[in-house]
């Protein structure tokens, strides 16, 4: 269905209920021989790395991200989607922030190690949900296998206009599009151009300044199981550097 669509590449977060971490060497295989029957690349591992909370043991976790680098490295993705850790409902960020900076640097050494580069998806509830503490990670770390993930339907769903508010400050280091809408007033997700994201002001900046990464697909609508090997797709806009959408 995905090659059907003409799309090139796809995000590998999950097969059959199982997330793509969990799956075991024969699964992986048979996924990977999959993909390649059908033409299909992998232009991200959707990992759940850093959705656990910030007071939570990191040593396990720390361990865990290196078999994800092993598994982006088994299916020669260049990037790895992460997350910069829950925090306990009424903390103070600043609070966290240098244990924040320490994980995440971990996590960048294993990934500079490996040769992946890392995209740290703002994610409502973790430490970098707004513009600013995504910037604040971005540049205290300062690694360049660390990359942003623009999720602007994240952004509405902790009142941020994503285009408005965010866009200008972390552009330099957005290499990663999710193509995802939703409203302001209740964060519910709607159809691309439908919300507030601000997507089409997105997408032209992007064309505008020759943006050349991977748009993904990443709508929340429907059925997002109904595809057994991934529940995000993506394909490449254009020739050259693998662009995909999804």
């Amino acid at each position: 269905m995905v090659a059907g669509l003409g799309m090139k590449y796809l995000e590998f977060r999950s097969a059959r209920d199982t997330n793509v971490l969990d799956l075991d060497q024969d699964q992986l295989t048979t996924a990977r021989e999959i993909l390649s029957e059908h033409g299909l690349a992998v232009s991200s591992i959707g990992s759940p790395i850093g959705k656990i909370f910030i007071d939570e043991d990191f040593e396990p976790h720390l361990a865990r991200m290196r078999h994800a680098a092993e598994v982006a490295r088994f299916f020669e993705a260049p990037y790895m989607r992460i997350f910069s850790f829950f925090l306990r409902e009424g903390s103070d960020p600043a609070a966290h922030r240098d244990e924040v900076l320490r994980r995440m640097r971990a996590l960048a050494d294993v990934a500079e190690q490996a040769g992946v580069i890392l995209l740290h998806e703002n994610e409502k509830e973790i430490y970098g949900d707004v513009p600013g503490r995504c910037l604040d990670i971005m540049t205290s770390v300062a690694s360049p296998n660390l990359r942003l993930a623009w999720d602007p339907a994240n952004f509405l769903q902790v009142g941020v206009r994503p285009f408005s508010e965010g866009y200008a400050t972390l552009r330099p280091h957005i290499e990663y599009v999710q193509i995802k809408d939703a409203l302001l007033s209740d964060g519910s997700v709607v159809v691309a151009g439908a919300g507030d994201g601000e997507v089409a002001e997105t997408v032209r900046a992007l064309r505008d300044d020759g943006f050349d990464g991977f748009f993904s697909l990443e709508p929340h609508l429907g059925d997002a199981q109904a595809l057994a090997v991934s529940r995000d797709h993506s394909c490449s806009p254009r020739p050259g550097k693998p662009s995909p959408t999804s």
